[in-house]
């Protein structure tokens, strides 16, 4: 169900079958040039293939022609009621424009936009928000939002059709996350051209990751997508990016860098594996290699159970097995699994991705996972666990905290929560924290 269609935003392919691309958005004011390049630049090493940024007045499009001069990824103008800013966008330079014709002021403008951009090359993204639909579609919306959601994408779709202009790519976002997985399945039966996909004002970097995950995820699982952009309500952009590549990763439509596997924790856990987990996500964050890294946390997952992965730890107690491919390398202390994981993983990338066994130290990390796994054949088996957990049940301690009458879900009052410069820069917008 892949777009037909195809464009090209500056090098990057949109459609007829290229690697979905990635997007985000700057939060910057434009006009800032030092803040807004740096915010870019920081995009781009985090993978972003695309990057849009904000044109609401004239000296934000004054500054586009020096931001996509030195943009190392093209920069798509973010316009909406001004059809001026559009036109002075693709004076600019601007890879690409970003247009909602409904509110950039009727037919004549449109034409207007789309004339000079067939005279500069420059594709559009034309789409519709759940937010921002046409007056005449109200109605419909009340009734049947999916319907009318994809009745104005169309309704755009034929007006830049009327126009000639069939340069564009199309996008349908909603912050309803079932109403954007139904639209945007009925507009790609409907449309060859390429569709961005997101979930817009989807929220923070918990909740918008989590139903931008489920949204994007469902429909490019479906085959539907050719670019997206993760929408969170923060000031790192990157971190949208972060998430986009995720979710690529996850359905195994992109690589990029590690992927790392670690198992939930649970009442077998015999070692720190948090801690451990957390510094090896860390350290893996300065490789660009798609090497899988596993982090296991008791010997009744031993290795099995991420046998596929190309580096690994599981542990127990005070110690560790590092394997890969599914075969033990070495028992290390926990103090020195990390440093040992990483040397194994890097003298592996220096060879091609070979990994040279010691076959006594393999043979004694073997060793070692059998007598861990059989010392511990009884304890905190899954059978145990339910066990555990109807007796808990029963007796009502999971119903009230322990001593008291009160339910443990309650009200909590909280203090005033502050971030500060390093959790959410101020640099390069229109306001500062007092």
């Amino acid at each position: 169900m892949a777009s037909k269609r195809q464009i090209f935003v500056g090098g990057v392919a949109v459609g007829g079958g290229a690697p979905v691309a990635v997007q985000t958005m700057t939060k910057t004011e434009t006009a800032n040039l030092e803040a807004t390049m740096k915010q870019i630049e920081t995009v781009a090493d985090a993978g972003a293939d695309l990057v849009r940024v904000a044109v609401p007045r004239e000296k934000d499009a004054d500054a586009l022609r020096t931001i996509v001069e030195r943009s190392p990824i093209p920069v798509i103008a973010d316009i909406h009621f001004n059809h001026t800013l559009a036109l002075k966008a693709i004076d600019a330079g601007a890879h690409c424009i970003r247009l909602n014709p409904g509110n950039i002021g009727g037919r004549d403008k449109v034409a207007e936009v789309a004339e000079r951009a067939i005279a500069a090359s420059v594709p559009m993204r034309i789409g519709v928000n759940s937010g921002s639909l046409p007056k005449h579609l109200h109605e419909l919306e009340r009734e049947a939002p999916v319907e009318a959601l994809v009745a104005a994408a169309v309704e755009f779709v034929e007006l830049m059709e009327g126009l000639d202009f069939t340069d564009f790519k199309v996008s349908i976002k909603s912050t309803n996350v079932p109403n954007t997985i139904a639209a945007n399945r009925m507009l790609a039966d409907r449309v060859p051209y390429p569709i961005h996909l997101g979930i817009t004002e989807a929220g923070t970097k918990w909740s918008g990751a989590l139903k931008s995950s489920v949204g994007l995820g469902t429909l490019l699982a479906d085959g539907i997508g050719d670019t997206i952009r993760i929408s969170l309500s923060t000031f790192h952009a990157e971190e949208e990016v972060k998430v986009a590549w995720e979710i690529l990763k996850a359905l195994q439509l992109r690589e990029r860098g590690p992927v790392l596997i670690a198992c939930p924790t649970c009442g077998r856990l015999q070692f720190d594996m948090d801690t451990v987990v957390a510094e090896i996500e860390q350290r893996l964050e300065a490789y660009t290699e798609p090497i899988e890294v596993a982090v296991l946390g008791c010997a009744v997952n031993g290795i099995g159970e991420a046998s596929h992965a190309d580096f690994g730890i599981t542990g127990a107690k005070d110690e560790g097995l590092i394997f890969a491919h599914g075969k033990p390398l070495r028992k290390i202390p926990q103090a020195e699994l990390v440093d040992a994981l990483f040397d194994e993983i890097d003298k592996s990338l220096g060879r091609d991705g070979r990994v040279e066994v010691d076959a006594g130290e393999a043979a004694a990390g073997a060793e070692w996972l059998r007598r861990i796994e059989e010392e511990n054949a009884g304890d905190l088996t899954p059978e145990k666990l339910a066990a555990m957990e109807k007796a808990a049940a029963a007796s009502g301690e999971d119903i009230t905290a322990p001593g008291s009458d009160e339910p443990y879900l309650k009200p909590v009052k909280a203090k005033r929560v502050e971030l500060g410069e390093e959790a959410s820069p101020t640099a390069g917008r229109r306001f500062t924290r007092a």
